[in-house]
């Protein structure tokens, strides 16, 4: 079983390895902490039971949740975060309600992105910045879990260790990088970066998978490594931005 202290080892191991090389969920705290100013108003979609906000705990007052699972909302782990249980497709928060949406391991479970797109679009002020990490979709390992899709949540459960409970299903509809840059396009928001990031970890079960999966990553061309780093901005506008982050009623 490849648990995931062991996991993060590995990817420890590889960034010594690797020269330049940084796991894409540093990549993603980066892009969201180059836009941490004073006053930002933040929306987490997707928040489950915690995550990026975490690392941001001095911040927590401007921050917002939203995530259609409520078991996953009410055992987040920071309880003065607050948290609203919704859809991406439809958000609860008047249009120019934040300055920075963010989300992580979401684009990928949603039936429609471009309808959640749009939402992100709107409830953004003018300037606003968009900052994603999902999966790529082209990445073999994907291959494999979207035919193994019926069975996922037991072997994630077996071979790493993690509940079902947070195993949802994976419909890649937006998981590729033209396929995300003509939906963020499509939807008002202009791509300002895309970064597609390698790791060998998921298949790390022992040191000789390790190795194989690090030969195998570095033989990849990039528009198949695993993980896409975005960032998008609505661009100013004659749009008034809203008032402070508030649910519809």
């Amino acid at each position: 079983m490849l648990s995931l202290k062991r996991q993060e080892a590995y990817r420890h191991r590889y960034a010594e390895e690797t020269p330049g090389w940084r796991p894409a969920t540093h990549v993603y705290r980066d892009r969201i902490a180059a836009h941490l100013t004073g006053g930002t108003r933040v929306l987490d979609l997707g928040c489950g039971r915690g995550g990026v906000v975490e690392q941001f705990p001095n911040t927590l007052d401007r921050w917002v949740g939203i995530d259609p699972d409520l078991r996953s909302l009410q055992e987040h782990r920071l309880s003065a975060f607050r948290r609203l249980c919704g859809k991406a497709e439809r958000l609860p928060f008047p249009a120019a309600s934040f300055d920075l949406v963010c989300c992580s391991w979401v684009l990928e479970h949603l039936p429609d992105p471009a309808r959640a797109l749009r939402e992100v679009a709107r409830v953004l002020a003018p300037g606003g910045r968009f900052v994603f990490l999902t999966p790529n979709r082209r990445h073999p390992l994907l291959w494999l879990n979207r035919f193994l899709s019926r069975t996922q949540g037991r072997l994630v459960k077996r071979l790493y260790g993690r509940s079902t409970a947070d195993t949802f299903p994976a419909l890649y509809r937006a998981n590729t990088p033209d396929r995300l840059r003509a939906l963020l396009v499509d939807a008002g928001l202009e791509v300002v970066g895309l970064d597609l990031v390698e790791d060998p970890t998921y298949l790390a079960f022992t040191e000789g998978l390790y190795r194989l999966s690090c030969l195998l990553e570095r033989s990849f061309p990039p528009t198949l490594r695993i993980h896409i780093v975005g960032e998008a901005i609505r661009r100013p506008s004659s749009s008034r931005p809203g008032t402070a982050p508030a649910p519809h009623r």
